[in-house]
Protein backbone atom coordinates (compact mmCIF):
# COMPACT_ATOMS: atom_id res chain seq x y z
CA UNK A 1 0.00 0.00 0.00
CA UNK A 2 1.49 3.32 -1.10
CA UNK A 3 1.92 6.42 1.02
CA UNK A 4 -1.22 7.93 -0.43
CA UNK A 5 -3.28 4.97 0.70
CA UNK A 6 -2.80 5.35 4.45
CA UNK A 7 -6.04 4.95 6.38
CA UNK A 8 -7.19 8.13 8.04
CA UNK A 9 -9.41 7.26 10.99
CA UNK A 10 -12.50 9.27 11.80
CA UNK A 11 -11.88 11.92 9.15
CA UNK A 12 -14.91 14.11 8.35
CA UNK A 13 -16.62 13.55 5.03
CA UNK A 14 -15.45 15.96 2.35
CA UNK A 15 -18.96 15.91 0.95
CA UNK A 16 -20.43 16.81 4.35
CA UNK A 17 -19.43 19.16 7.14
CA UNK A 18 -18.84 19.44 10.84
CA UNK A 19 -22.44 20.62 11.10
CA UNK A 20 -23.59 17.19 9.88
CA UNK A 21 -21.81 15.56 12.83
CA UNK A 22 -23.36 17.97 15.36
CA UNK A 23 -26.77 17.43 13.82
CA UNK A 24 -26.39 13.70 14.34
CA UNK A 25 -25.45 14.02 18.02
CA UNK A 26 -27.44 17.05 19.21
CA UNK A 27 -30.16 15.96 21.70
CA UNK A 28 -32.85 17.95 19.89
CA UNK A 29 -31.91 16.94 16.34
CA UNK A 30 -33.85 13.66 16.41
CA UNK A 31 -37.09 15.38 17.44
CA UNK A 32 -36.64 18.10 14.83
CA UNK A 33 -35.93 15.56 12.16
CA UNK A 34 -39.04 13.54 13.00
CA UNK A 35 -41.20 16.69 12.99
CA UNK A 36 -39.81 17.84 9.65
CA UNK A 37 -40.26 14.45 7.99
CA UNK A 38 -43.89 14.32 9.13
CA UNK A 39 -44.55 17.88 7.95
CA UNK A 40 -42.99 17.52 4.51
CA UNK A 41 -44.68 14.16 3.85
CA UNK A 42 -48.09 15.52 4.86
CA UNK A 43 -47.57 18.75 2.90
CA UNK A 44 -46.54 17.02 -0.32
CA UNK A 45 -49.42 14.54 -0.05
CA UNK A 46 -51.88 17.41 0.45
CA UNK A 47 -50.52 19.22 -2.60
CA UNK A 48 -50.95 16.09 -4.71
CA UNK A 49 -54.56 15.74 -3.49
CA UNK A 50 -55.37 19.39 -4.25
CA UNK A 51 -53.82 19.20 -7.72
CA UNK A 52 -55.84 16.08 -8.52
CA UNK A 53 -59.09 17.69 -7.37
CA UNK A 54 -58.35 20.81 -9.41
CA UNK A 55 -57.27 18.74 -12.45
CA UNK A 56 -53.94 20.56 -12.44
CA UNK A 57 -50.79 18.88 -13.78
CA UNK A 58 -48.58 17.60 -10.97
CA UNK A 59 -45.48 19.52 -9.94
CA UNK A 60 -42.24 18.49 -11.56
CA UNK A 61 -39.23 17.41 -9.51
CA UNK A 62 -37.88 20.95 -9.11
CA UNK A 63 -41.32 22.24 -8.09
CA UNK A 64 -41.79 19.52 -5.49
CA UNK A 65 -38.33 20.19 -4.06
CA UNK A 66 -39.08 23.93 -3.81
CA UNK A 67 -42.39 23.17 -2.09
CA UNK A 68 -40.58 20.83 0.31
CA UNK A 69 -38.09 23.55 1.23
CA UNK A 70 -40.96 25.92 1.99
CA UNK A 71 -42.71 23.29 4.09
CA UNK A 72 -39.51 22.54 5.98
CA UNK A 73 -38.92 26.21 6.75
CA UNK A 74 -42.44 26.57 8.17
CA UNK A 75 -42.15 23.31 10.11
CA UNK A 76 -38.77 24.22 11.63
CA UNK A 77 -40.12 27.60 12.74
CA UNK A 78 -43.14 25.90 14.30
CA UNK A 79 -40.92 23.35 16.03
CA UNK A 80 -38.70 26.10 17.46
CA UNK A 81 -41.75 27.98 18.78
CA UNK A 82 -43.05 24.80 20.38
CA UNK A 83 -39.72 24.15 22.08
CA UNK A 84 -39.49 27.74 23.33
CA UNK A 85 -42.87 27.30 24.96
CA UNK A 86 -41.42 24.44 27.01
CA UNK A 87 -38.65 25.86 29.23
CA UNK A 88 -35.68 23.54 29.60
CA UNK A 89 -36.68 21.40 26.64
CA UNK A 90 -33.65 19.70 25.03
CA UNK A 91 -35.05 20.27 21.56
CA UNK A 92 -33.68 23.80 20.99
CA UNK A 93 -31.06 23.67 18.25
CA UNK A 94 -28.69 26.17 16.70
CA UNK A 95 -29.20 27.58 13.21
CA UNK A 96 -26.28 25.47 11.98
CA UNK A 97 -27.77 22.22 13.28
CA UNK A 98 -31.21 23.17 12.01
CA UNK A 99 -29.81 23.76 8.51
CA UNK A 100 -28.03 20.41 8.59
CA UNK A 101 -31.23 18.61 9.63
CA UNK A 102 -33.25 20.35 6.91
CA UNK A 103 -30.67 19.31 4.30
CA UNK A 104 -30.71 15.74 5.61
CA UNK A 105 -34.50 15.52 5.36
CA UNK A 106 -34.40 16.88 1.81
CA UNK A 107 -31.86 14.19 0.94
CA UNK A 108 -34.09 11.53 2.47
CA UNK A 109 -37.12 12.65 0.49
CA UNK A 110 -35.48 13.49 -2.86
CA UNK A 111 -31.99 12.08 -2.73
CA UNK A 112 -30.06 9.25 -1.18
CA UNK A 113 -30.25 10.17 2.53
CA UNK A 114 -26.92 9.72 4.29
CA UNK A 115 -25.25 8.60 1.05
CA UNK A 116 -26.00 11.92 -0.65
CA UNK A 117 -23.01 13.90 0.70
CA UNK A 118 -20.63 11.11 -0.31
CA UNK A 119 -22.05 10.81 -3.81
CA UNK A 120 -21.96 14.58 -4.17
CA UNK A 121 -18.18 14.60 -3.64
CA UNK A 122 -16.60 14.19 -7.10
CA UNK A 123 -13.29 13.08 -5.59
CA UNK A 124 -14.72 10.00 -3.84
CA UNK A 125 -14.30 6.94 -6.03
CA UNK A 126 -15.34 3.93 -3.92
CA UNK A 127 -17.60 3.75 -0.86
CA UNK A 128 -17.65 0.70 1.44
CA UNK A 129 -20.09 0.51 4.36
CA UNK A 130 -19.83 -2.28 6.94
CA UNK A 131 -22.84 -1.40 9.07
CA UNK A 132 -24.32 2.07 9.39
CA UNK A 133 -21.38 3.54 11.36
CA UNK A 134 -18.37 1.99 9.63
CA UNK A 135 -17.99 3.96 6.42
CA UNK A 136 -14.79 3.83 4.37
CA UNK A 137 -14.01 5.66 1.14
CA UNK A 138 -11.22 5.77 -1.38
CA UNK A 139 -10.51 9.02 -3.18
CA UNK A 140 -9.41 9.38 -6.80
CA UNK A 141 -5.85 10.18 -5.71
CA UNK A 142 -5.56 6.93 -3.74
CA UNK A 143 -6.23 8.33 -0.25
CA UNK A 144 -8.44 6.29 2.05
CA UNK A 145 -10.53 7.63 4.91
CA UNK A 146 -13.10 6.54 7.48
CA UNK A 147 -16.11 8.85 7.53
CA UNK A 148 -19.10 9.45 9.84
CA UNK A 149 -22.20 7.18 9.85
CA UNK A 150 -24.59 7.27 6.90
CA UNK A 151 -27.63 6.08 8.88
CA UNK A 152 -28.83 6.08 12.48
CA UNK A 153 -29.01 2.27 12.64
CA UNK A 154 -28.41 -0.85 10.59
CA UNK A 155 -32.17 -1.17 10.11
CA UNK A 156 -32.30 2.32 8.63
CA UNK A 157 -29.40 1.45 6.32
CA UNK A 158 -31.21 -1.66 5.11
CA UNK A 159 -34.39 0.38 4.56
CA UNK A 160 -32.38 2.88 2.48
CA UNK A 161 -30.96 0.12 0.30
CA UNK A 162 -34.43 -1.38 -0.08
CA UNK A 163 -35.81 2.00 -1.15
CA UNK A 164 -33.05 2.51 -3.71
CA UNK A 165 -33.50 -0.99 -5.09
CA UNK A 166 -37.22 -0.39 -5.46
CA UNK A 167 -36.82 2.71 -7.62
CA UNK A 168 -33.63 1.97 -9.57
CA UNK A 169 -33.32 0.28 -12.93
CA UNK A 170 -36.15 -0.93 -15.13
CA UNK A 171 -37.85 -2.93 -12.41
CA UNK A 172 -37.88 -3.30 -8.63
CA UNK A 173 -35.22 -5.51 -7.11
CA UNK A 174 -35.83 -7.15 -3.75
CA UNK A 175 -33.63 -6.80 -0.68
CA UNK A 176 -34.71 -9.01 2.20
CA UNK A 177 -33.85 -12.32 3.86
CA UNK A 178 -35.19 -14.17 0.83
CA UNK A 179 -33.03 -12.07 -1.51
CA UNK A 180 -30.10 -10.98 0.69
CA UNK A 181 -27.97 -9.56 -2.14
CA UNK A 182 -28.90 -6.82 -4.59
CA UNK A 183 -27.04 -4.94 -7.33
CA UNK A 184 -28.52 -1.71 -8.67
CA UNK A 185 -27.52 1.39 -10.60
CA UNK A 186 -27.88 4.60 -8.60
CA UNK A 187 -29.27 7.77 -10.19
CA UNK A 188 -25.76 9.19 -10.76
CA UNK A 189 -24.66 6.04 -12.57
CA UNK A 190 -22.75 4.51 -9.65
CA UNK A 191 -23.15 0.80 -9.06
CA UNK A 192 -24.26 -0.34 -5.62
CA UNK A 193 -24.11 -3.88 -4.29
CA UNK A 194 -25.53 -4.65 -0.85
CA UNK A 195 -25.86 -7.77 1.27
CA UNK A 196 -27.74 -8.58 4.47
CA UNK A 197 -28.65 -11.67 6.51
CA UNK A 198 -25.53 -13.52 5.32
CA UNK A 199 -23.38 -10.94 7.16
CA UNK A 200 -23.37 -9.88 10.80
CA UNK A 201 -24.37 -6.37 9.68
CA UNK A 202 -25.71 -5.05 6.37
CA UNK A 203 -22.86 -4.20 4.01
CA UNK A 204 -22.88 -1.85 1.03
CA UNK A 205 -20.24 -1.34 -1.67
CA UNK A 206 -20.60 1.53 -4.14
CA UNK A 207 -18.36 1.92 -7.15
CA UNK A 208 -18.39 5.41 -8.54
CA UNK A 209 -18.09 6.30 -12.20
CA UNK A 210 -16.55 9.73 -12.14
CA UNK A 211 -16.46 9.82 -15.94
CA UNK A 212 -19.86 8.98 -17.40
CA UNK A 213 -18.67 10.02 -20.86
CA UNK A 214 -14.97 9.58 -21.45
CA UNK A 215 -12.62 9.39 -24.42
CA UNK A 216 -9.26 7.76 -24.98
CA UNK A 217 -7.71 11.23 -25.12
CA UNK A 218 -9.03 11.97 -21.62
CA UNK A 219 -7.58 8.70 -20.33
CA UNK A 220 -4.24 9.68 -21.86
CA UNK A 221 -4.40 12.99 -20.01
CA UNK A 222 -5.15 11.06 -16.80
CA UNK A 223 -2.06 8.89 -17.30
CA UNK A 224 -3.88 5.64 -18.09
CA UNK A 225 -2.21 5.27 -21.49
CA UNK A 226 0.25 7.09 -23.74
CA UNK A 227 -0.25 8.51 -27.21
CA UNK A 228 0.94 5.37 -28.95
CA UNK A 229 -1.53 3.16 -27.04
CA UNK A 230 -4.31 5.71 -27.59
CA UNK A 231 -3.77 5.67 -31.34
CA UNK A 232 -3.51 1.87 -31.44
CA UNK A 233 -6.71 1.26 -29.46
CA UNK A 234 -8.66 3.82 -31.50
CA UNK A 235 -7.54 2.11 -34.72
CA UNK A 236 -8.54 -1.31 -33.34
CA UNK A 237 -12.07 -0.06 -32.70
CA UNK A 238 -12.31 1.54 -36.14
CA UNK A 239 -10.98 -1.67 -37.73
CA UNK A 240 -13.76 -3.61 -35.97
CA UNK A 241 -11.47 -5.91 -33.98
CA UNK A 242 -13.18 -7.84 -31.19
CA UNK A 243 -11.76 -6.56 -27.90
CA UNK A 244 -11.73 -8.02 -24.38
CA UNK A 245 -10.83 -5.65 -21.53
CA UNK A 246 -9.60 -7.40 -18.38
CA UNK A 247 -8.16 -6.53 -14.98
CA UNK A 248 -8.88 -6.67 -11.28
CA UNK A 249 -11.84 -5.31 -9.34
CA UNK A 250 -12.46 -1.56 -9.58
CA UNK A 251 -9.48 -1.07 -11.90
CA UNK A 252 -11.35 0.94 -14.55
CA UNK A 253 -12.54 -1.71 -17.03
CA UNK A 254 -15.94 -0.10 -17.55
CA UNK A 255 -14.35 3.33 -17.96
CA UNK A 256 -11.98 2.02 -20.64
CA UNK A 257 -14.89 0.26 -22.34
CA UNK A 258 -16.73 3.59 -22.50
CA UNK A 259 -13.63 5.25 -23.94
CA UNK A 260 -13.32 2.55 -26.58
CA UNK A 261 -17.00 2.94 -27.43
CA UNK A 262 -16.43 6.66 -28.02
CA UNK A 263 -14.50 5.62 -31.16
CA UNK A 264 -17.46 3.74 -32.62
CA UNK A 265 -19.08 5.66 -35.51
CA UNK A 266 -22.38 7.25 -34.32
CA UNK A 267 -24.65 5.60 -36.96
CA UNK A 268 -23.85 2.08 -35.77
CA UNK A 269 -26.46 0.11 -33.81
CA UNK A 270 -25.21 -1.09 -30.43
CA UNK A 271 -26.75 -3.65 -28.08
CA UNK A 272 -25.34 -3.60 -24.54
CA UNK A 273 -25.86 -6.44 -22.07
CA UNK A 274 -25.25 -6.06 -18.35
CA UNK A 275 -26.06 -7.67 -15.04
CA UNK A 276 -26.77 -4.20 -13.68
CA UNK A 277 -26.99 -1.08 -15.85
CA UNK A 278 -23.62 0.63 -15.68
CA UNK A 279 -22.26 1.51 -19.13
CA UNK A 280 -24.90 4.13 -19.90
CA UNK A 281 -24.24 4.20 -23.66
CA UNK A 282 -27.97 4.61 -24.23
CA UNK A 283 -27.65 8.03 -22.55
CA UNK A 284 -24.67 9.07 -24.66
CA UNK A 285 -25.75 11.60 -27.33
CA UNK A 286 -22.90 10.36 -29.55
CA UNK A 287 -24.67 6.99 -29.91
CA UNK A 288 -28.33 7.51 -30.82
CA UNK A 289 -29.09 3.86 -31.74
CA UNK A 290 -28.44 1.89 -28.54
CA UNK A 291 -30.52 -0.75 -26.79
CA UNK A 292 -29.47 -1.57 -23.23
CA UNK A 293 -30.47 -4.98 -21.84
CA UNK A 294 -30.25 -6.00 -18.18
CA UNK A 295 -30.45 -9.51 -16.79
CA UNK A 296 -33.34 -10.28 -14.45
CA UNK A 297 -33.46 -12.24 -11.23
CA UNK A 298 -36.10 -14.82 -10.45
CA UNK A 299 -39.23 -13.65 -8.66
CA UNK A 300 -40.43 -14.86 -5.26
CA UNK A 301 -41.76 -18.05 -6.90
CA UNK A 302 -38.30 -18.75 -8.33
CA UNK A 303 -39.29 -18.16 -11.95
CA UNK A 304 -38.80 -15.40 -14.51
CA UNK A 305 -35.01 -15.18 -14.40
CA UNK A 306 -33.29 -14.01 -17.59
CA UNK A 307 -29.53 -14.55 -17.74
CA UNK A 308 -26.91 -12.56 -19.60
CA UNK A 309 -26.32 -15.63 -21.78
CA UNK A 310 -29.96 -15.52 -22.89
CA UNK A 311 -29.76 -11.77 -23.50
CA UNK A 312 -26.76 -12.27 -25.80
CA UNK A 313 -28.85 -14.69 -27.85
CA UNK A 314 -31.68 -12.15 -27.95
CA UNK A 315 -29.27 -9.42 -29.00
CA UNK A 316 -28.28 -11.36 -32.12
CA UNK A 317 -31.92 -11.14 -33.27
CA UNK A 318 -31.97 -7.35 -32.91
CA UNK A 319 -29.77 -6.49 -35.92
CA UNK A 320 -26.77 -5.20 -33.95
CA UNK A 321 -23.64 -3.80 -35.55
CA UNK A 322 -21.79 -4.52 -32.31
CA UNK A 323 -22.65 -6.36 -29.12
CA UNK A 324 -21.11 -5.08 -25.88
CA UNK A 325 -21.22 -7.19 -22.71
CA UNK A 326 -20.53 -5.13 -19.58
CA UNK A 327 -18.88 -8.06 -17.80
CA UNK A 328 -18.46 -11.72 -18.68
CA UNK A 329 -18.82 -13.72 -15.49
CA UNK A 330 -20.26 -17.06 -16.55
CA UNK A 331 -21.87 -19.10 -19.32
CA UNK A 332 -22.53 -16.02 -21.47
CA UNK A 333 -18.96 -16.41 -22.76
CA UNK A 334 -20.09 -19.02 -25.32
CA UNK A 335 -22.91 -16.98 -26.96
CA UNK A 336 -20.67 -13.89 -26.73
CA UNK A 337 -17.88 -15.62 -28.65
CA UNK A 338 -20.46 -16.88 -31.12
CA UNK A 339 -21.65 -13.31 -31.62
CA UNK A 340 -18.08 -12.11 -32.20
CA UNK A 341 -17.33 -14.85 -34.72
CA UNK A 342 -20.61 -14.68 -36.66
CA UNK A 343 -20.41 -11.28 -38.30
CA UNK A 344 -20.61 -8.91 -35.33
CA UNK A 345 -16.97 -7.85 -35.50
CA UNK A 346 -16.10 -4.89 -33.35
CA UNK A 347 -17.86 -6.31 -30.31
CA UNK A 348 -16.42 -5.83 -26.81
CA UNK A 349 -16.64 -7.18 -23.28
CA UNK A 350 -14.88 -6.98 -19.92
CA UNK A 351 -13.60 -9.77 -17.71
CA UNK A 352 -11.96 -10.14 -14.31
CA UNK A 353 -8.44 -11.52 -14.81
CA UNK A 354 -5.04 -10.99 -13.20
CA UNK A 355 -3.18 -10.73 -16.52
CA UNK A 356 -3.84 -10.60 -20.25
CA UNK A 357 -2.71 -14.23 -20.60
CA UNK A 358 -4.82 -15.25 -17.59
CA UNK A 359 -7.93 -14.04 -19.40
CA UNK A 360 -7.91 -17.18 -21.54
CA UNK A 361 -8.03 -19.43 -18.46
CA UNK A 362 -11.01 -17.47 -17.10
CA UNK A 363 -12.83 -17.75 -20.44
CA UNK A 364 -12.28 -21.50 -20.50
CA UNK A 365 -13.51 -21.95 -16.93
CA UNK A 366 -16.64 -19.92 -17.65
CA UNK A 367 -17.33 -21.85 -20.86
CA UNK A 368 -17.14 -25.12 -18.92
CA UNK A 369 -20.03 -23.87 -16.74
CA UNK A 370 -22.37 -23.36 -19.70
CA UNK A 371 -25.03 -25.68 -21.00
CA UNK A 372 -22.74 -26.59 -23.91
CA UNK A 373 -20.08 -28.02 -21.54
CA UNK A 374 -17.36 -27.35 -24.09
CA UNK A 375 -14.03 -29.11 -23.55
CA UNK A 376 -10.93 -26.94 -23.27
CA UNK A 377 -9.76 -27.58 -26.83
CA UNK A 378 -13.13 -26.59 -28.29
CA UNK A 379 -13.31 -23.49 -26.07
CA UNK A 380 -9.85 -22.38 -27.22
CA UNK A 381 -10.82 -22.79 -30.87
CA UNK A 382 -13.94 -20.70 -30.24
CA UNK A 383 -12.04 -17.99 -28.36
CA UNK A 384 -9.27 -17.84 -30.97
CA UNK A 385 -11.83 -17.40 -33.74
CA UNK A 386 -13.73 -14.71 -31.83
CA UNK A 387 -11.38 -12.55 -29.75
CA UNK A 388 -8.75 -10.49 -31.57
CA UNK A 389 -7.32 -8.30 -28.80
CA UNK A 390 -7.03 -8.57 -24.99
CA UNK A 391 -6.26 -5.38 -23.03
CA UNK A 392 -5.18 -5.62 -19.40
CA UNK A 393 -5.47 -2.84 -16.82
CA UNK A 394 -3.46 -2.70 -13.61
CA UNK A 395 -2.22 -0.28 -10.99
CA UNK A 396 1.09 1.40 -11.72
CA UNK A 397 3.97 1.18 -9.28
CA UNK A 398 2.75 4.27 -7.40
CA UNK A 399 -0.38 2.34 -6.24
CA UNK A 400 -2.50 5.27 -7.38
CA UNK A 401 -2.61 5.42 -11.16
CA UNK A 402 -4.53 2.83 -13.16
CA UNK A 403 -2.82 2.10 -16.43
CA UNK A 404 -3.00 -0.08 -19.51
CA UNK A 405 -0.27 -2.61 -18.73
CA UNK A 406 -0.60 -5.17 -21.53
CA UNK A 407 -2.13 -5.56 -24.99
CA UNK A 408 -2.19 -9.06 -26.41
CA UNK A 409 -3.02 -10.08 -29.97
CA UNK A 410 -4.70 -13.48 -30.30
CA UNK A 411 -3.10 -15.58 -33.05
CA UNK A 412 -4.55 -19.10 -32.94
CA UNK A 413 -5.40 -22.08 -30.75
CA UNK A 414 -3.13 -25.07 -30.28
CA UNK A 415 -4.89 -27.78 -28.30
CA UNK A 416 -5.03 -26.65 -24.68
CA UNK A 417 -3.17 -23.40 -25.40
CA UNK A 418 -4.13 -20.05 -26.90
CA UNK A 419 -1.31 -18.70 -29.07
CA UNK A 420 -0.92 -14.94 -28.68
CA UNK A 421 1.61 -12.11 -28.99
CA UNK A 422 2.03 -9.46 -26.30
CA UNK A 423 2.36 -6.39 -28.51
CA UNK A 424 2.51 -4.14 -25.45
CA UNK A 425 3.95 -5.46 -22.20
CA UNK A 426 4.38 -3.91 -18.72
CA UNK A 427 7.64 -2.16 -17.90
CA UNK A 428 9.16 -1.83 -14.43
CA UNK A 429 6.48 0.70 -13.46
CA UNK A 430 3.61 -1.46 -14.74
CA UNK A 431 2.90 0.73 -17.78
CA UNK A 432 2.58 -0.76 -21.25
CA UNK A 433 5.56 -0.41 -23.61
CA UNK A 434 6.00 -1.92 -27.10
CA UNK A 435 6.72 -5.65 -27.18
CA UNK A 436 6.26 -8.13 -30.04
CA UNK A 437 5.30 -6.47 -33.35
CA UNK A 438 1.77 -6.84 -34.67
CA UNK A 439 1.18 -9.44 -37.35
CA UNK A 440 1.39 -8.04 -40.87
CA UNK A 441 -2.28 -8.86 -41.50
CA UNK A 442 -3.42 -6.98 -38.38
CA UNK A 443 -1.07 -4.05 -39.05
CA UNK A 444 -2.42 -3.70 -42.58
CA UNK A 445 -5.99 -3.76 -41.28
CA UNK A 446 -5.17 -0.97 -38.83
CA UNK A 447 -3.27 1.12 -41.38
CA UNK A 448 -6.35 1.06 -43.61
CA UNK A 449 -8.19 2.93 -40.83
CA UNK A 450 -5.51 5.63 -40.70
CA UNK A 451 -3.21 4.15 -38.04
CA UNK A 452 0.45 5.20 -38.07
CA UNK A 453 2.53 2.11 -37.18
CA UNK A 454 5.52 4.31 -36.29
CA UNK A 455 3.67 5.22 -33.09
CA UNK A 456 4.12 1.64 -31.88
CA UNK A 457 7.82 1.48 -32.67
CA UNK A 458 8.49 5.06 -31.63
CA UNK A 459 5.83 5.96 -29.03
CA UNK A 460 5.86 9.44 -27.59
CA UNK A 461 6.12 7.84 -24.18
CA UNK A 462 4.50 8.35 -20.84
Amino acid sequence: MGPGSALVADAPAEGGSAGDDRAATHPGAAGLRAALRTAVSAGLAERIRVDEQASRPPLDHAGRRDLARSLLTEASDAYAAEQLASPGAPGLVSHEVESAVVAAVLDEVFGLAGLQPLLADPEIENININGCDRVFVRYADGRRAQLPPVAASDEELADLVRSLAARSGVEERRFDRGAPGVSVELPDGSRMFAVMAVTTRPSVAIRRHRHRQVTLAQLRQAGTLDRGVESLLAAMVRARLNILVCGGTAIGKTTLLRALASQIPPPERLITIEDSFELGLDRDPCHPDVVSLQSREANVEGVGAISQAELVRWALRMSPDRVIVGEIRGPEVVPMCNAMSQGNDGSMATLHASSSAGAFIKLASYAAQGAERLPLEATNLLVASAVHIVIHLAEAGDDRTRVVSSIREVIDADGTQIVSNEVYRPDATGRAVPGVPLRAHTATRLIETGFDPDLVTRPEGW
